[in-house]
């Protein structure tokens, strides 16, 4: 059974390193085309419109190709977490108090720390902070990527603590999605999802093993979610939750879907919303652009307040809670694996367009420099401070 979950974390590592890659290369082709003469065509790229009809003009969904990305194919992504989020919780390293007491504290710390200093940089803009939350994120993708890239130079229990801190952000970054970026709520809409709610409950109850039901009664739930004011993608949080973990024959449906869906979310999903979201126009951008408050703030929070968020909540566990510090690893690669919290990409750029969603288009390009210039140098001298400690050590 241990080799069994050894060999599964490796893979779930390996492939987390292959798609920080794939996720890096969208995003610079993004980058690349919107500074390119090809700029204006990207942008009408990502605007293509799509529409969705069922029954005439019973139901009519139309949006651009950027929104369906972030609406639909987000909640697949969602679901993903989900499934990973429950498994870890039932039967991985958040199982059990001790195992969970370090990530959990530094994740809680590595969001706390950061949304503080955007709020105090962004103090009197109300629409600037509406983006309090961006640089509470951690992109697991990338940073696992960075840190396998690494190799052997990095001891295999800090790779487990960073995927753990991440799950539990993303469930932070679920929670807060939830509570504080929701508009307009729909109370019929609510209900209706409910429903849904409730017969993905009767399906786990009756012990319905297949995934199809699920996913049907996911798609009617994240329907209603969208049209009651609540982001959509909850909804595939929500239909993930219900699968069942064990069907008491030695397998798990849980599993199956998680290793099933991961290729998709980890090479087609996340590139195209990287691809989608990552084009900005760096025309007229100068060292004035970053100082502004909304790029500050967020480079600032992913770049110090994950760094000593994560890092300073870690430490007062060690101390005074009982907490040990990652087997075979030492304090200076432990604050490199803190600083690689900091690359926020994926979910800071997601929470932003939330964040920002209606307002003037300079806070979107702002978000866009901020997220990618905190996530870069958090990437950088993570790695930077993992090598050199990792050289130090081994000199010892």
């Amino acid at each position: 059974m241990l080799k069994f979950v050894h060999r599964t974390l490796n893979q779930f590592i390996n492939s987390q390193s292959l798609s920080g890659v794939v996720l890096a290369l969208a995003a610079v082709l993004a980058l690349v085309l919107s500074n390119s003469p090809w700029g204006e065509a990207y942008n009408r790229f990502v605007q293509l419109p799509g529409e969705v009809r069922v029954g005439g003009d019973l139901l009519v969904l139309s949006k651009s190709l950027l929104h369906w990305v972030n609406d639909l194919w987000m909640a697949v992504f969602f679901f993903l977490v989900g499934l990973e989020i429950k498994r870890e919780l039932l039967d991985g390293e958040l199982a059990s108090r001790s195992q969970a007491l370090l990530p959990a504290g530094a994740a809680l710390g590595g969001m706390l720390v950061p949304a503080l200093i955007y709020m105090a940089i962004n103090a009197g803009d109300p629409v600037a902070m509406r983006g309090w939350a961006i640089p509470a994120a951690t992109d697991i993708a990338f940073a696992l990527g960075i840190l396998v890239l690494l190799g052997s130079r990095v001891p295999a229990s800090l790779k487990v603590f960073l995927t753990a801190v991440a799950i539990i952000d993303d469930l932070g970054a679920i929670l807060i999605i939830a509570f504080f970026y929701t508009d307009g709520l729909s109370v019929t809409a609510l209900a209706a999802a409910g429903v849904g709610v409730l017969v993905l409950l009767a399906l786990n109850r009756a012990k319905v093993m297949a995934i199809g039901p699920y996913v049907m009664v996911g798609l009617v739930i994240w329907l209603f979610v969208y049209k009651s004011g609540i982001h959509a993608t909850l909804a595939g949080v929500v239909t993930a939750l219900a699968i069942p973990l064990s069907d008491g024959k030695g397998g798990s449906p849980l599993k199956t879907a998680e290793h099933a869906l991961h290729p998709w979310v980890a090479f087609a999903v996340l590139p195209m919303f990287a691809f989608a979201n990552a084009g900005v126009s760096l025309q007229g951008v100068t060292m004035g652009t970053l100082l502004q408050s909304v790029p500050l703030g967020i480079t600032a929070g992913l770049l110090l307040g994950k760094a000593i968020g994560v890092f300073g909540a870690s430490w007062l566990l060690i101390r005074f809670a009982g907490a040990r510090l990652p087997a075979e690893a030492g304090w200076g690669q432990f604050f490199g694996v803190c600083l690689l919290c900091g690359v926020g990409f994926t979910m800071s750029l997601f929470i932003g367009a939330l964040a920002f969603a209606g307002q003037d288009a300079a806070y979107e390009t702002q978000l866009k420099l901020g997220v990618l210039c905190g996530s870069l140098l958090s990437g950088v001298l993570g790695a930077v401070m993992l090598l050199r400690s990792s050289a130090a050590k081994a000199q010892r």
